[in-house]
Order: structure tokens, then sequence, then C-alpha cells
């Protein structure tokens, strides 16, 4: 690992990782996809409700592209094979420690990520705009948030958060809804339900700063 890195602990379960990321809080956890009792899908979506803070890389023997829809919809930053190297590894960590999404497959770097997160870019028929795409109360405060033409560095201030944070619930946003693009985000929250009204929201928003003074 690189210099800047500090591995910090380690845990040989899955409900080991859920204990020591609640202890230790630290920024990135490289969580195997096939643990012991409780499996890396699940300690992942555990420890992202917890601490949505805490960035998941999930590492995987298997170049699945359903392993990396799993990986994606419970909350992690990354998905990586076992047979990456160490510098792949570290730029990863580095990636996701950014608030960026980190895949590594057998298709190489140039890997297509959008044909995981966007149906649409592959003939995937119409939009699902009736699923539940599983957001956190946080997440969807964000989305809300973005709907309204928020910045990340006003998110952040709203909300009380980093903007890394903020950042990271981006991350995961797209992935959970499979889109792209911010816009593309807040569109699918508006014809989905969980977006309403969402030009009175502005208005009062507006209101509402006027009233703080700004």
């Amino acid at each position: 690992m690189r210099s800047n890195i500090e591995i910090v602990g380690q845990a040989s379960t899955g409900q080991q990782a859920v204990e020591l990321a609640h202890i230790l809080r630290p920024d990135v956890i490289l969580m195997d996809i096939q643990m012991p009792g409780l499996t890396g899908i699940e300690a992942t979506r555990q420890i992202r409700a917890l601490l949505p803070e805490v960035q998941v890389l999930i590492f995987s023997g298997f170049d699945d592209e359903e392993y990396i829809r799993s990986a994606l919809k419970v909350g992690a930053s990354g998905f990586m094979l076992k047979t990456s190297s160490a510098d792949q590894i570290a730029k990863a960590v580095e990636q996701i420690y950014e608030g960026n999404l980190a895949i590594s497959t057998t298709t190489g770097p140039g890997y297509n990520l959008s044909s995981v997160v966007d149906n649409r870019r592959t003939g995937g028929g119409a939009l699902d705009d009736d699923v539940d795409y599983e957001l956190t109360d946080r997440e969807l405060e964000v989305l809300r948030l973005l709907a309204l033409g928020l910045t990340n560095r006003s998110i952040a201030k709203t909300l009380s958060i980093s903007d890394r944070t903020v950042q990271a619930h981006l991350t995961h946003i797209f992935a959970k809804m499979r889109v792209i693009s911010r816009l593309d985000a807040v569109l699918k929250g508006i014809r989905s339900g969980m977006l309403p009204n969402v030009n009175n929201a502005q208005e009062q928003y507006h209101r509402d700063d006027d009233a703080r003074g700004g």
C-alpha cells in the first residue's frame, strides 16, 4: 500500500467487520464479498446504513455483473477483483476516498459502468420509475436538495455534513437509481413520486432562505 494509506484493522467475519467499523470508523473498508456468517454484501448494507461516511470497496473472485449490481445497491463505492494488483487497489481506495466510484473487472480500466447503472444504454427497455430505489433517509434528503438546485457545498451546509459526505451520498444515489447525472436523478425522482411538488418546495426554500437573511 502507499504511504498515505494506513491499515487500521482487520476482520475475519462479516459480523466482525460491522463491529470494527463502529469502533474504528475508517475512511474506506475493503470487504470480501464472501465472508463467513454474515456475507460481505449484508455487512456492507449494515455499515452503510449506520455509517454513511464510511466507504466500502467490495472484493470478489468472480467478474459478474450481478455481483456489481448487488454491491452498488447496498451502498458499496466500488468493486474489485481479487486478482487486482496492489497499485490498482491503492488507486481504488484513493478514488473512493474522494467520493468517486471505483470499478475494476477483466474488461480493464475502460469498463463501462453505465452498462451497469443505466440500462437505457444497453436497450434495457422502459425506465423502471416505479421501483423502490431503497434510498436511505439521508440520501432522500440529499436528492430533494439536489432537486432544488443546491450545490454540493450548499447541501453540506444545509445538512451540517462535509462536502465529501455529500459527494459520497450522490455517488450511491446515482448507483441505486441507475443514472449517471444529477439531472437524470432528479427526473427519475419526480417520475417515481419521490420528489412531489418540487416547484413549490423550491419556492418555500427561497422564502425560508430570505427569512434567514440570504
